[in-house]
């Protein structure tokens, strides 16, 4: 009898084991990770999910974590030359796409990819690439490529009798390279992709294809915070910081009265901001000019000061700050020592830095150093406590250690926050700068 060729999509033992642990590890990589509009996707058919990609690996993580299904990835093919990675990735359910950088001959065996995603598409099994093709660390987006038009056409072609959606999602980092900061991720309108054809069916597949690439594009756009990404970028999302303490007042309860979760009242009101940006663009192209002019001139003073945005755009009482100080305080004789004992993670993560030439994956790599060192490190220090150590001692210091990762990373995040608040204190020329964007943002 033959053996049965298995499957990228197949049930894995293993793989399962270490999901359930990249989920958990990816969980205390952010403060807080929401996702919204969940109860939009399909139960009736397959799904392809269509993300923004804003922060390289850790995109493809989050989208895994939104719910307990197996879900199948694309990634560029180029990473897959090596024999070993390779069958690493194909372990993690992750199938190599060629891009249109890599020549079209090179393209043309997508094919094989294409064959695969609508095998995996008819077990049911989510699909997910990320259209864009490429990442970019801001908050707008890319031209979308066709690959994911191409295999949704031909699965739905092999596929008539099954229901097959497209469903866009839109990330939102607090920040694309701090560790520990916060996302939130909601899931836009799914794109029936058989009634789409049936309701278009007079257009060849090519205008259909472009077609479709609007509405997805148009659907992924309201799903995340867009900025325009030209020469006005970097003013409004200064702007933006500059204004959400006073703008998320509108937007702290939903229509029906509850109070709005944080990422999302943050999230509306910098839409809302660059709304009125947009706006003042079009009906008052001086005011817009001097508004931006001052954000520009904000943003170069904030990174030559090295004051960090949150100390911005993050409304913090009084009381909160002073119980933050006095936890840090008491926290010290804690946090000395597992900074010592987690430094091995922070030389070794500063180390890779060196190497990389593009930001968006330092969160990765914290991310995976962690994954893969802390445990590591545990072992070993459990070992020497017990060592020398009786057990009723050595059993209490080993648990204590286990957040210590999450704790010394907090404790220096207050630390480095502080800092940046007094610095921003001091500073009367950003402080004024910023009144003044508020003042002609609102008309005050």
């Amino acid at each position: 009898m033959a053996k049965k060729i298995k499957k990228i999509q197949d049930y894995d033992p293993a793989y399962a084991l270490l999901r359930h642990y990249v989920d958990f590890i990816l969980n205390l990589s952010y403060r807080n990770v929401r996702y919204v509009g969940r109860e939009k996707i399909p139960q009736d058919g397959a799904i392809i999910y269509a993300p923004n990609h804003t922060n390289a690996l850790m995109d493809a993580l989050v989208i895994l974590a939104m719910d307990t299904k197996a879900k199948v990835f694309v990634a560029r093919a180029d990473i897959f030359r090596h024999k070993t990675l390779a069958k690493i990735f194909t372990f993690l359910k992750i199938m190599p796409i060629m891009r249109m950088r890599d020549g079209f001959d090179e393209v043309k065996k997508n094919q094989k990819t294409i064959e695969k995603a609508v095998d995996v598409l008819r077990d049911k099994i989510p699909f997910c690439i990320f259209p864009e093709g490429t990442h970019q660390a801001k908050y707008s987006s890319l031209p979308l490529s066709k690959g994911i038009f191409r295999i949704a056409f031909q699965a739905q072609e092999l596929m008539p009798d099954m229901p097959l959606y497209i469903v866009p999602v839109g990330m939102r980092y607090g920040s694309f390279f701090r560790f520990r900061s916060t996302v939130r991720v909601q899931i836009g309108e799914p794109i029936n992709i058989g009634e789409f054809i049936a309701e278009h069916s007079d257009l060849t597949v090519a205008e259909q294809m472009n077609s479709i690439k609007d509405i997805l594009t148009e659907r992924m756009t309201s799903s995340i915070l867009y900025i325009p990404n030209d020469e006005d970028y970097e003013a409004t999302y200064e702007i933006c910081a500059a204004a959400v303490k006073q703008q998320v007042k509108s937007f702290e309860y939903t229509p029906d009265g509850k109070r709005a979760h944080p990422l999302d009242a943050h999230f509306a009101a910098n839409r809302a901001t660059v709304s009125q940006i947009m706006r003042l663009k079009e009906e008052n192209p001086e005011k817009a000019a001097k508004l931006l002019a001052l954000g520009r001139e904000a943003s170069a003073i904030r990174h030559k000061e090295r004051i960090s945005l949150a100390s911005v755009s993050i409304k913090y009482p009084i009381l909160s700050r002073i119980l933050k100080t006095l936890f840090f305080i008491v926290a010290l004789p804690y946090f000395i020592p597992i900074s010592i004992l987690t430094l091995p993670i922070k030389l070794l993560c500063n180390f890779i830095f060196t190497k990389l030439k593009d930001y968006a994956f330092r969160n990765s790599i914290r991310f995976l150093v962690n994954l893969v060192l802390w445990p590591v490190l545990m072992i070993i220090y459990s070992i020497i406590a017990y060592i020398f150590l009786p057990w009723q001692w050595a059993l209490p210091l080993t648990l204590s250690l286990l957040p210590a990762p999450v704790v010394a990373h907090e404790m220096w995040r207050l630390f480095r926050l502080a800092k940046s608040d007094i610095k921003l204190l001091l500073n009367k020329e950003l402080r004024s700068k910023y009144r003044n964007i508020r003042e002609i943002l609102f008309n005050k």
